[in-house]
């Protein structure tokens, strides 16, 4: 996959960039866990969702944040990291301009980052939020949340306990037009140690029953929307 070094906000952004073969295809954006607590855009969970969406078509950019390996700028507590991740999809859709869908999956700290980008972005139809700390982050801008998706964690995660990651969840369900899939891998904790496999398995029938036509809201739903 071609290493690519393109513009963000605050210098420049590395990252890993696998364009698909058909122009009109969808973009998938892979954002990673917390920079200052080791994340990178070639943490294991990070290169496997990108190689998934790679092998489905998608034209797929995961990238490092400000200040991570040879992306330049220092750490700005998440305003920044969103900027570079605008910066990022608006660098792919200048080299695909008849994509015309995209869709974002993020880990912990990019779970968060992702369901920010969400909001400002209409063309992102689809998300994955993977252990999601809603304990830590305030996800309350996601009034409504404009888009369906899955939202998965583990429920021996200390990190981001269960507990809070399903009132989020509730929360969500509760909005019209939009349906969001919940799904949780047992004995696994924020890090995915030997689940890796399992959550990449839910993560792949999520992507290819949207890619289906499913887990969408009827129709009727999204009129009234």
């Amino acid at each position: 996959m071609p290493e690519v070094i393109f513009n963000g906000p605050a210098g420049r952004l590395e990252g890993r960039y696998q364009p698909s073969k058909e122009k009109s295809a969808p973009i998938a954006i892979i954002l990673h866990p917390h920079p200052q607590f080791g994340g990178t855009m070639n943490n294991q969970i990070v290169y496997q969702l990108f190689y998934m969406f790679q092998k489905r078509g998608f034209t797929t950019l995961r990238f490092n944040f400000r200040s991570i390996g040879r992306s330049q700028g220092e750490f700005d507590h998440g305003a920044g990291e969103l900027s570079d991740a605008a910066s990022a999809l608006d660098w792919v859709q200048s080299l695909h301009p008849d994509s015309k869908s995209c869709w974002v999956a993020g880990y912990s700290f990019g779970a968060w980052i992702g369901m920010q980008l969400l909001m400002r972005r209409p063309e992102i139809e689809g998300f994955m939020s993977i252990a999601p700390q809603p304990n830590i982050y305030d996800f309350s801008f996601l009034a409504p949340c404009p888009s369906s998706g899955l939202i998965i964690n583990g429920d021996s995660d200390k990190v981001s306990p269960e507990k809070d990651v399903n009132a989020l969840v509730e929360k969500l369900k509760t909005q019209k037009g939009i349906l969001i899939t919940h799904k949780v891998v047992e004995e696994a904790n924020h890090f995915f140690n030997g689940k890796v496999d399992t959550l990449l398995g839910e993560c792949e029938d999520y992507l290819d029953r949207r890619l289906n036509g499913e887990l969408v809201p009827e129709p009727a739903a999204k009129r009234i929307r």
